[in-house]
């Protein structure tokens, strides 16, 4: 960003935050003009007056892609935005503790590319609340005796822990990684926001079979729903073998899976934007 009085005296010049903000202090009283910015994209200006001691606040301003940008510029500019909007996504934790990088609070995101929909499911299922969550879940299921073939003790905590995170890591890659890289789809969920609540639930529920393409048009998720398939699958090979019940515990499995996101949505589109702090403000998705 460059800002220029009109008094043609030296401009100054600053850049601006991940989350796109900027100011400039020590301005003089007067006319000025902003010229705002960035590779890949066409510069944009914006002239006003400032009074003695006035605060000005600049409207939002949007830059268009430069016509003249050859198709690759266009490309890495874009990488570079979603790796942007990643980042602000990264720090969304609930109650700043529990991940939740899988929503998108903007509605108009950047579609993430191939490598930045596999950093996000590694960064997802090694993070320290991911063990967490995974080693509270198998306290739960020895103490109900849950897959009772793993047994009891340290090694059935183990067992049962070991075939809890790798569900996590084999739906996490499956149905956020790698489907969605194959078939371009968007794993993330975008947080509507506005509506009547009647919509807003129906817009959660949908979308544990729909999702938005990396076109940006809305599709059937058949990331979310074959990768519940293929990881209720692949269960079958770690589960004690009087619980494995073939093609039925794999479609159990991914009914629990597919219920599980519509179940995690609503609580997305109704409760944790309240206890998620460093969320940006966005105009709401529209479906």
């Amino acid at each position: 960003m460059k800002l220029t009085p009109g008094d043609q005296s030296p401009g100054q010049d600053v850049l601006s935050g991940d989350d796109g903000q900027f100011s400039f202090a020590n301005v003089a009283p007067g006319p000025f003009q902003l010229t705002i910015a960035a590779s890949g994209f066409a510069p944009q200006t914006f002239s006003g007056i400032l009074h003695p001691g006035e605060i000005q606040t600049v409207p939002q301003i949007t830059l268009d892609v430069a016509s003249t940008s050859t198709e690759l510029q266009v490309e890495l500019t874009r990488a570079e935005v979603a790796e942007k909007e990643i980042k602000i996504e990264e720090k969304q934790r609930v109650l700043g503790i529990v991940p939740n990088f899988y929503v998108s609070y903007n509605p108009d995101a950047v579609p993430l590319t191939r490598k930045q929909k596999f950093k996000l499911a590694w960064k997802t299922t090694v993070d320290p609340i991911t063990f967490v969550l995974v080693g509270a879940s198998a306290g739960v299921e020895q103490a109900q005796n849950h897959f009772s073939g793993y047994g009891q003790g340290a090694q059935g905590y183990g067992k049962r822990f070991g075939a809890g995170y790798a569900d996590t890591v084999v739906g996490t890659f499956i149905g956020a990684a790698i489907l969605p890289s194959l078939l371009k789809q968007d794993p993330r969920y975008f947080y509507k926001g506005t509506g009547s609540k009647a919509s807003r639930f129906l817009y959660a529920i949908a979308n544990s079979v729909i999702c938005k393409g990396d076109n940006g048009r809305w599709q059937t998720n058949y990331s979310n729903i074959l990768g519940s398939l293929a990881a209720g699958g692949v269960s079958n090979i770690y589960y004690p073998a009087k619980d494995r019940d073939g093609a039925g515990l794999t479609f159990v499995n991914a009914a629990i899976g597919i219920g599980t996101t519509a179940f995690g949505n609503l609580l997305q589109e109704f409760i944790i934007k309240k206890f998620t702090p460093n969320v940006p403000n966005h105009d709401a998705a529209k479906p």
